[in-house]
């Protein structure tokens, strides 16, 4: 079984966002940068089936050279190879196109995403990228139970949790419960050396149209101060809760 697991490169939680050049562009410059947690839980899943069924792991990212510490660690995690198809990623369409036009030629069994990406969360590309392979596609999926090419899944949804059947190759996008947190892998030090040796191959991206282009960002506004009020001050409080919070 030949497994894909895309992995975005995102700034950590804890890091402080800048933009530079009129709000148009993300500033890089002093961030933290992580595997995608949603991306976490799939890779932590296919580890989990590479044991049971001796699976083959590939992990792959668009982007350029800064992204490859973020492959070596899921290499050290325990993916087999990597790949990395060097250019800026620029919109979702023009993602979703690159991975397929690579993917086609590959033969893969299963195909997992992260729902979507912490930093742009747009959801947008397992859903482009399926529809472009033309597999099968289960979103939100918190579930997934091989036997043989026979796929048993449970996906989140408003309310409750749906069960679904499908036979492979299939695509998913996952997220938390897809397995426990505490069931996600750090890497050890001896995955850390090994990551070292194995496979990064680096492909030029096929030539795609980009569908769409940011025109600036916008910062959330500054939190007020906190204001403290009197306990014995009932009246001011509901004043401030009626003229500035709004919920009276």
């Amino acid at each position: 079984m030949k497994i894909l697991v895309c992995i975005s490169h995102v700034p950590d939680t804890t890091s402080k966002i800048n933009f530079t050049n009129n709000l148009s562009e993300f500033d890089p410059n002093g961030i933290t940068f992580v595997i995608n947690p949603y991306d976490e839980f799939g890779l932590t899943r296919a580890m989990k089936i590479k044991e049971s069924t001796g699976a083959t792991i590939t992990v792959l990212n668009v982007g350029p050279t800064t992204t490859e510490p973020t492959l070596r660690k899921a290499l050290a995690i325990g993916a087999d190879d990597a790949v990395r198809i060097d250019t800026e990623p620029k919109d979702a369409c023009s993602v979703a196109q690159i991975i397929a036009d690579y993917a086609k030629g590959q033969s893969y069994d299963l195909i997992i995403t992260g729902r979507e990406s912490i930093d742009y969360n747009g959801g947008i590309v397992p859903g482009m990228l399926a529809a472009h392979l033309d597999l099968p596609f289960v979103n939100a999926c918190i579930g997934l139970e091989l036997d043989g090419t026979n796929a048993k899944l449970t996906r989140e949804i408003d309310g409750g949790k749906e069960h679904l059947k499908a036979s492979l190759p299939i695509l998913i996008a996952g997220q938390k419960g897809l397995v426990e947190e505490k069931e996600l892998r750090i890497p050890a030090m001896r995955g850390i050396m090994m990551a070292r040796k194995k496979p990064l191959t680096v492909l030029a991206a096929t030539d795609v149209t980009q569908h769409t282009s940011v025109l600036n960002f916008e910062l959330p506004e500054e939190k007020a101060a906190c204001i403290m009020i009197d306990a014995q001050n009932v009246d001011q409080l509901v004043e401030l809760l009626h003229t500035q919070a709004k919920v009276l």
